[in-house]
Parts: structure tokens; sequence; C-alpha cells
């Protein structure tokens, strides 16, 4: 049977004697061990789908296994053919992990996304380009212009929503860069300006939170969302 992959610890690490894993009814999860590390494995289900329960089910493998130190954790869905690979990977392996682990030791991962009120970042705009607030009042005077100055002066707002946009981006990742040890940038989707993970010391947490509402509260066009504690999957490189 194949084995299903949660994440990797060091073998010295105190894990609690007993882990649900994914699958129904759930798996126990067991580890595979090779020298200084080992992995966190169950049984694979024949059908592997990414169903809720086995996604919060792994979710709380690795948050729990986290509780007594550092965890590697692999992204949903990790098979290996069997116990004897995962081993034979950990040992191909075992100084990067280790190196990886000790990286994560006393950290967690924070997820910092952010986007724009609409109706708020146009009035911003708007009071910072005086030019585009002039072309306003011109097209509005004019009974709203005629099409062709209607569409140029739309132009110019999209431009200057993008310009903003990337200018908002640099501020988050400005502020929030030196309070993290690590920070990896997600993929532009969503409609997010930015969608930045940080890699944050446990001693830093409440200055760091701290800054993040000060950002928000700072500049009302920004509408900023923050994940976390999270298990450091942007930061694991162990897949």
């Amino acid at each position: 049977m194949s084995t299903y992959v949660y994440g990797i610890t060091r073998a010295s690490q105190p894990l609690p004697e007993q882990l649900a894993g994914i699958g129904e009814p759930a798996l126990p999860v067991r580890t595979v061990r090779s020298g200084r590390v080992l992995a966190l494995v169950s049984d694979a289900p024949a059908e592997l789908k990414a169903k809720r329960r086995d996604l919060l089910a792994h979710q709380r493998v690795v948050i729990q296994a986290g509780a007594g130190g550092p965890v590697l954790p692999l992204r949903f869905g990790g098979v290996s053919p069997d116990d004897e690979t995962v081993a034979a990977i950990l040992g191909e392996h075992e100084i990067s992990y280790l190196e990886r682990l000790e990286a994560l030791e006393g950290k967690d991962e924070y997820n910092v996304k952010a986007t724009h009120d609409e109706q708020a970042v146009l009035y911003e705009v708007l009071s910072t380009h005086p030019e585009l607030a002039a072309r306003q009042q011109a097209n509005r005077a004019a009974g709203g212009g005629s099409y062709d100055q209607r569409l140029e002066f739309g132009e110019l707002m999209a431009k200057a929503v993008k310009e903003r946009e990337m200018a908002d981006a640099l501020l988050i990742e400005s502020a929030l860069a030196p309070l993290a040890a690590s920070l990896r940038r997600g993929p532009e989707s969503g409609g997010w300006l930015a969608n930045l993970s940080f890699l944050v010391e446990r001693e830093r947490r409440e200055e760091f939170l701290e800054v993040v509402r000060a950002l928000a509260e700072q500049h009302e066009h920004l509408q900023v969302q923050i994940t976390g504690p999270l298990p450091a999957y942007s930061f694991a490189d162990a897949n």
C-alpha cells in the first residue's frame, strides 16, 4: 500500500502518542525514521481527493506535531510508493532537512493579502492627482464629456489605480519585511494587489501584528487580510 506523508521532523522531537490522519475512518499516523529525521505518515487511501475533511485532517496532524518543535510540512497529496522509499529519501536529504528545521525553529508563517476598497482608492487617486480631478470636473461641466473624453479619462484612471496598487504592494512589503526572518511572494491571483507570506519569530509576533493593524488603519483605501500563525508551508522546501 502507498504511503501518505504529512511532514518531517527531528527524530528527537516529542510527538503526541496518537495522531489521526486522513481517510474515513481516520487512518492512524505513524513515523518512518532515518538517522536524525523522521516522517509523519499513514497509509494512503485508495482514492485520495482534496475533500475538506481530509484537508483539515492533514493540517491538524502538522499543527499537533508542531507543538513539540518545528515541522517541515508537505502540502496535501504527498504520496510515496511505500515506507522504504520514504526512509530512503529521508536518508538522502537528512542534512538539508535538519538545516531547514533549524531555520524554522521558534517561527510561524503569516500570510498577508491586500486589495483596494474600490471607491476609497478612486477618491485617493483623485486627491493625489489634481490633473485627473480637473479632467473629471471638466467632463462633468460638459455634461459628462464626449465619448473619447470619457474613454481617455477612464484609461488614465485605470493606469493611476494600477500604479497605486504597485506602490501599496511595495509599502506593505517594506513595512513588514524587516520584522520577518524570511519572505515569500505568492502568485498574483484573486484580485489581490499583495499576497505575501512571512516567516516570523514568535517573540516578534505582536510587533508584526501591530504593524499589520497600523497599515489597515492608516490607509483607509487598503483592505488587509492576515492569516496565521500557520505551519510554514511556504518555507519548508521539503516536497
